[in-house]
């Protein structure tokens, strides 16, 4: 009840703020009125004044006194009109009247369409409520209240940390991940659910965190799908794309018709595959263009990914000149030529400017157009 007694002064206050310049403006408008006049009155007196002692000619005067009266009639008028006329109260009664209907009008809305008999719901008790009625969001919160007082509830954690995912907080899903592994043990189904949720959080890039801990899943259960796929998907982002069709075909012969991961194996291996049916050796154009089975994001998601991951390995070990070659195409062909460049530029300083494989691979970027420095 509170509520709505403040809800109405504060709309009472509003409403007069926004009504006072109209209740005003009659009088307002008079006083400005009057006190022009007062100020032409003065000036027909000085005229008179300089006159009488020869600082103005009669002409002129009789031309100034002329405009002095013109501007006095029109101020008359106008005065006239803004206070006796009916144009000016009606005017004013209608913005007054809109003005007081804006609150009426939306209150008998909201008396319609809203619920104001529903009684407050702070958030404790939205927390309290019955689950099957509560939002997701709600359901969240209170899991997180529930584990801030109850840290060691393993069960908790483990029930959270998927939805944390669903909703693409990765973070949070990997540090539920790691605090059921921790009061709990690990096992296959943890360890490559964290590994997926350390990708999430690295944007779709197998980071070595992430394969320690779908390597640790198979060590616990060899046949783990969701850690053989990403195993493979670590192989093609590294470039190694034979190696990593090798492995998602073995994952998928071994799986059942209905298996979901059969037909996500189906799908990476279709994003491996260029025109002419054979594997390539380098991210390509047929690599983007070919895969039609699977949605744009996923397929960019998956070439880039290959490319961030080989220009990470050859910054740990620079010497396979056919990875540098690899890389400044793959870089060409998705048009990021600028990263290209300082990818050659890495290489070069890493083989020595005067090697002949500096040579070899300073007359390829020409051939792919990579600019290149001083």
């Amino acid at each position: 009840m509170l509520f709505w007694v403040l809800a109405a002064l504060l709309t009472l206050i509003a409403s007069l703020a926004v009504m006072l310049p109209f209740l005003r403006r009659r009088g307002d408008r008079s006083l400005g009125v009057e006190h022009d006049l007062a100020v032409y009155r003065d000036q027909l007196a000085e005229l008179e004044q300089e006159v009488g002692r020869g600082l103005i000619s009669k002409a002129d005067a009789a031309e100034a006194r002329a405009e002095i009266g013109r501007r006095i009639l029109r101020l008359r008028g106008a005065g006239k009109a803004d206070s006796g006329g009916a144009g000016g109260r009606s005017a004013r009664a209608i913005a007054a009247a809109a003005v007081l209907a804006v609150p009426l009008v939306s209150w008998g809305l909201y008396a319609f369409l809203g619920s104001p008999g529903m009684p407050a719901l702070p958030l404790q008790a939205r927390l309290t409520i019955d689950p099957s009625q509560a939002s997701l969001d709600e359901l969240v919160a209170r899991a997180e209240a529930h584990l801030a007082d109850n840290p060691q509830d393993a069960r908790g954690w483990e029930v959270l940390a998927p939805i944390y995912a669903r909703l693409g907080r990765y973070g949070d899903a990997a540090a539920a991940y790691r605090r059921t592994i921790a009061l709990t043990g690990p096992s296959a189904a943890r360890e490559a659910a964290l590994g997926e949720a350390l990708v999430g959080e690295a944007g779709g890039i197998v980071t070595a965190e992430a394969e320690a801990g779908f390597e640790r899943a198979l060590e616990i259960d060899a046949a783990n799908p969701r850690a053989r796929f990403f195993i493979a998907m670590a192989r093609a982002q590294e470039g190694n794309t034979a190696e990593a069709r090798a492995m998602w075909e073995e994952m998928a012969a071994g799986l059942p018709q209905d298996s979901p991961w059969k037909e996500v194996a189906g799908q990476a291996i279709a994003g491996l595959t260029g025109s002419g049916g054979e594997v390539p050796e380098e991210p390509s154009e047929a690599d983007i263009t070919a895969a039609e089975e699977m949605t744009p994001e996923a397929r960019q998601e998956m070439v880039e990914g290959m490319v961030a991951r080989l220009d990470a390995r050859l910054r740990e070990d620079p010497a396979d000149i056919e990875a540098w070659r690899r890389l400044l195409r793959s870089y060409v062909v998705l048009g990021r030529r600028d990263e290209a460049g300082e990818a050659l530029e890495r290489a070069l300083a890493a083989f020595g400017a005067d090697s002949k494989e500096a040579e070899t691979l300073t007359e390829y970027a020409e051939t792919l157009g990579v600019p290149q420095g001083e």
